[in-house]
């Protein structure tokens, strides 16, 4: 009887096993190895505002609040975050803890009397400690009940859990959905609220997409400028103090309604905030949407948008210096602030009325006209030209503004013919009111 091919290499010693003859892999490996590909993802450097707004917060260790509906990918995006700053992830869910939790525990001693009752800390805050870093999750804060908030804020604003202190290389970031869409949720305290900044989550299809095809943005810590610390930390003073000294009501403001008393709001704490985002921001040289997110998330919308404004006010030029020397002015690029400097040249001048500042702004005029859009002119000329005296010429710069003087005068005569239309259209209804 002849022998198979298996009998004889089951009787060679060296010979490797044949496929034939190996374990065939369990169901359950078979399964893990197709994990283990759908988890092979990439990342890759992509703008994300809403990204580069929180690792701003992060690197300028303040408490950040991710707000957003379920599913959106805020505890993803946390994940993401700490293994690219290579910081260990302890996530606590808030809402399955008692206050004892974040409080500590009390451990009776020997001698109370003497020795005191220490608090005892939960395991995840020792472990914290040892390791003396790492990026603290609270998760569910809006479904955490009254009594477990009021334990929170110790943690948050002192970062104490017990009778230990977290070291300053932990970062804590939370994270809520909006009480229309948490089950049995609750609205955050304002003293709680008050000590986060507030941070809205949002998802853009296009990034899901791509990352569903394995290439997720990256969350790095921003750059930032060695030699801008200083000029930015004095540029955010100036701000804040500038702002605060002409708005000295929004300083501290407690909202009325319990809805917004649980977001953002104004007080001297959440300006600290504001003024360490703003220097961090200019120092990274942040983008302008990355700077509002983060000004409102810690004063508030309304507060926030009006900041925003005064920055853009501070960063005009001087409209004297303008006038000064209107042939070789620098005027903003930007659409509303070249308007907004224009207008102030012609305020300036109509607050001191003189031939030759008249002039000048003709001049600074036409130097606009040439360098950018001359439909920005068209007030700023209508206003200068009604400020003319009888015995000043006209400029010679005002050729050049031909154009645009001559549609000045169409829209002022469109708004007189308007408004007399207005007017008799007034009487008519009055005479029809009487008869």
């Amino acid at each position: 009887m002849p022998r198979t091919a298996a009998a004889t290499r089951a009787r060679t010693p060296d010979a490797p096993p044949s496929p034939a003859t190996a374990p065939a892999p369990s169901p359950l490996d078979t399964a893990t190895a197709l994990l283990g590909l759908l988890a092979d993802t990439t990342t890759e450097p992509r703008p994300n505002d809403d990204l580069e707004a929180l690792t701003l917060a992060v690197a300028a260790d303040l408490p950040v609040l991710l707000w957003g509906e379920p599913g959106i990918g805020k505890t993803a995006a946390l994940t993401q975050l700490a293994e690219s700053l290579d910081l260990p992830l302890t996530t606590v869910i808030a809402s399955v803890h008692e206050p004892s939790d974040f409080s500590g525990l009390p451990v009776i001693g020997p001698d109370p009397a003497s020795e005191g009752i220490p608090m005892a800390p939960p395991d995840w805050a020792v472990r914290l400690v040892r390791a003396g870093r790492g990026l603290l999750f609270l998760d569910e804060l809006s479904t955490a009940p009254p009594a477990v908030q009021a334990a929170l804020l110790r943690l948050v604003l002192e970062r104490r859990v017990g009778a230990l202190r977290l070291p300053p290389a932990v970062r804590i970031v939370a994270a809520a959905n909006p009480p229309a869409s948490a089950a049995d949720g609750w609205e955050l305290s304002p003293p709680l609220a008050n000590r986060f900044v507030h941070l809205t989550w949002r998802h853009d299809p296009r990034v899901v997409v791509r990352g569903l095809g394995g290439t997720w943005p990256v969350a790095a810590l921003p750059a930032l400028d060695a030699g801008r610390l200083t000029e930015a930390v004095a540029y955010a003073r100036q701000a804040v103090c500038g702002f605060l000294t002409a708005r000295p009501t929004l300083v501290h403001r407690l909202p009325s309604t319990e809805t917004v008393r649980g977001n953002a709001w104004p007080s001297p704490r959440s300006w600290d905030m504001a003024l360490r985002l703003t220097a961090f921001a200019s120092a990274a040289g942040a983008g302008r949407d990355v700077l509002a997110l983060l000004v409102r998330g810690a004063v508030g919308d309304g507060p926030g948008y009006e900041f925003l404004a005064h920055l853009d006010r501070m960063e005009l030029p001087d409209p004297e210096d303008l006038l000064a020397d209107p042939a070789h002015a620098v005027l903003p690029e930007r659409g509303d602030r070249r308007q907004a400097a224009l207008d102030a040249v012609v305020a300036a001048v109509n607050a001191r009325p003189e031939q030759g500042r008249w002039q000048a702004a003709w001049e600074l005029l036409a130097h606009a006209a040439r360098t950018g859009a001359p439909d920005l002119l068209v007030t700023p000329a209508s206003t200068l030209a009604a400020l003319r005296r009888p015995d000043w010429p006209a400029p010679p710069a005002i050729e050049g503004l031909s154009g645009v003087v001559a549609l000045s005068h169409r829209v002022a005569r469109a708004g007189a013919e308007a408004d007399e239309e207005t007017r008799r259209t007034a009487e008519r209804e009055r005479a029809e009111t009487w008869r």
